[in-house]
């Protein structure tokens, strides 16, 4: 192929293989307007914000405006990481362990109907109860350390994943499984070959819900008794009527909920490309 560029010949190889040429990526206004509009409507809201504090003279303590907000996000840096940084391991932490009981309890009770009628209704049960309730037994079992906020955290987050997870092992190719069994294949080999990957995509629906669920629990844990944290600093700020300090650290602990939720998403779109590929035909 002396003579032709590189990329006509790669293009016309393309084009020789499906009969199609090489879609061209265009600029997707869709796209754009999809991330444009709720910035918009976030940087009117601050506006009308604080035009309206400083029209009304509404106090300091009762209401702040978002630029005492941000100058206090400012001047107050170093504490605020410092407890930013301990939510953001009780966050990392709990949901971690979430997802390794989420899984293996979901396992159990996708590969185990005496188990599933067993601990089922328990589990469903058990979030009847509520986080703020068991945060002070917590709190008297293991003290005012990083463990009971990481169980708060975790009895938060489990739930959503077990559910997810267990969908999506039931929801399993059929056709493939019996074709796995008449060849000799057993309970671990069939979990591994076709139910797993199969409930992947379940799997991160539920971390994705439980990442978002993460800071509230963390935050739940803090409220109950801790010496640092996000949740800590508000009850403090709010007992010395530090509004601006209150309003900064659950800004930050919203946007830990949000990165979270996010990582996670990246991470599946990493993982499991082709559900990318879906998403975009379902959606022409």
């Amino acid at each position: 192929m002396t003579g032709v560029p590189r990329t006509r010949w790669r293009a016309a190889l393309a084009r020789s293989v499906d009969g199609t040429s090489a879609p061209q990526r265009r600029f997707d206004w869709h796209d754009a307007l999809a991330w444009l509009v709720p910035l918009l409507v976030i940087g009117l809201g601050i506006a009308a914000w604080e035009i309206g504090v400083r029209v009304n003279d509404t106090p300091r303590w009762f209401l702040p405006r978002p630029s005492d907000v941000a100058r206090e996000l400012v001047e107050s840096r170093a504490l605020l990481w410092r407890h930013t940084w301990t939510t953001l391991q009780e966050m990392l932490l709990g949901l971690g362990l979430a997802i390794l009981l989420g899984v293996g309890l979901a396992m159990a009770l996708a590969g185990s109907r005496l188990i599933e009628r067993s601990l089922y209704p328990l589990l469903v049960a058990s979030q009847a109860v509520p986080i703020i309730a068991l945060a002070p037994i917590l709190l008297i079992w293991f003290g005012y350390g990083l463990t009971p906020k990481v169980i708060v955290v975790v009895l938060t987050c489990f739930f959503p994943i077990v559910v997810a997870m267990t969908d999506g092992l039931r929801a399993a190719d059929r056709d493939a499984i019996a074709l796995l069994r008449s060849m000799g294949a057993g309970r671990g080999q069939i979990m591994r070959i076709v139910r797993f990957p199969a409930a992947l995509p379940s799997l991160f629906s539920g971390v994705r819900i439980a990442a978002a669920w993460s800071v509230i629990g963390a935050i739940v844990g803090e409220w109950v008794g801790a010496s640092q944290g996000l949740g800590y600093l508000m009850t403090r700020s709010q007992s010395q009527f530090q509004t601006p300090r209150l309003y900064a650290a659950v800004l930050i602990a919203a946007l830990l909920g949000i990165a979270l939720f996010a990582l996670v998403a990246l991470v599946e779109r990493l993982a499991l490309p082709w559900r990318r590929v879906e998403r975009r035909d379902v959606g022409r």
